[in-house]
């Protein structure tokens, strides 16, 4: 079972000094109010992501992020 929520994991690359797409999504993801940050499911970030993608890799990054997320998360 993930112990902590996708959100959770991603505040890791907020701050970064290297501004790439996982900061980029980290900070936007702190500042969006909509995000579902308790969330844990796949398919509930995933549709949110696809309405409200605020770069044009920003599906694609968190693709790649979530199976770094699952990776680490799952017992």
């Amino acid at each position: 079972m993930i112990m902590k929520s996708f959100y959770h994991f991603m505040m890791r690359y907020r701050g970064n000094k290297q501004l790439d797409d996982a900061r980029k999504l980290a900070d936007w993801m702190f500042y969006e109010s909509g995000f579902p940050k308790h969330s844990k499911d796949y398919h509930e970030i995933s549709e949110f992501m696809e309405w409200h993608a605020p770069f044009p890799s920003a599906v694609a990054t968190f693709d790649q992020l979530w199976n770094e997320y699952e990776e680490q998360e799952r017992p």
